[in-house]
C-alpha cells in the first residue's frame, strides 16, 4: 500500500502538470506564413525598378500561397539522396520545402527585387526557423540574386502539382 500511494501521486502530478500548457499552432502547416519585416508595404516600394530583372507585383504576399524567407544549398550536399531520392544537385532548378508534395512546381519570387524562379521541390527543409519557408539550390539562388545575402524574403506560389 505503501508504494502504491506515491506511485499513484506522481503519475497524478505528471497528468496535471501536462495538462496545463497552452496548445501551440503548428508553424508548418498550410497557411501559416508568421509576419516578416514591414508587411503593409508593396513589393514595389522596396524593390529596384532599374534592376532588369524588375517585375512589379502586386503587394506583399497577395498572389502567393506562402511568404517568408528564403535560404540556399550548395556544394556541401552535391550527389547526397533527397526526400524524393534522387542525388541533390547544386546547379539543378530544385528546392526543400516541409510540406509540399514532392515534384511540385513553384515559383518563387524574391520581394525586395521582383526577379522570380521555378523550381521543383525534391527535398524537405528548411528546418529550424519558423519563417524560412523553401530551401532553394544554388542554381536556383543564383538566378534569384541571393547568394552574397544567404537569406532574402519571397513569396512562394504552387505552378503544377507532382509530376
Amino acid at each position: 500500500m505503501r508504494l502504491v500511494r506515491p506511485a499513484v501521486l506522481s503519475l497524478t502530478l505528471i497528468a496535471a502538470l501536462g495538462a496545463c500548457g497552452s496548445p501551440k499552432r503548428d508553424p508548418y502547416t498550410p497557411g501559416f506564413n508568421p509576419p516578416v519585416g514591414n508587411t503593409r508595404a508593396s513589393a514595389d516600394s522596396r524593390a529596384n525598378p532599374s534592376d532588369p530583372d524588375f517585375k512589379p507585383g502586386a503587394p506583399d504576399g497577395a498572389n502567393a500561397d506562402q511568404v517568408g524567407l528564403a535560404t540556399w544549398y550548395g556544394q556541401e550536399f552535391a550527389g547526397k539522396k533527397t526526400a524524393s531520392g534522387e542525388r541533390f544537385d547544386p546547379r539543378g532548378m530544385t528546392a526543400a520545402h516541409r510540406k509540399l508534395p514532392l515534384g511540385t512546381w513553384v515559383e518563387v519570387r524574391r520581394v525586395d527585387t521582383g526577379r522570380s524562379v521555378r523550381v521543383r521541390i525534391n527535398d524537405r527543409g528548411p528546418w529550424g526557423d519558423a519563417r524560412k519557408v523553401i530551401d532553394l539550390s544554388r542554381a536556383a539562388a543564383e538566378q534569384l540574386g541571393m547568394i552574397a545575402e544567404g537569406v532574402v524574403r519571397v513569396e512562394v506560389r504552387v505552378v503544377s502539382g507532382p509530376e
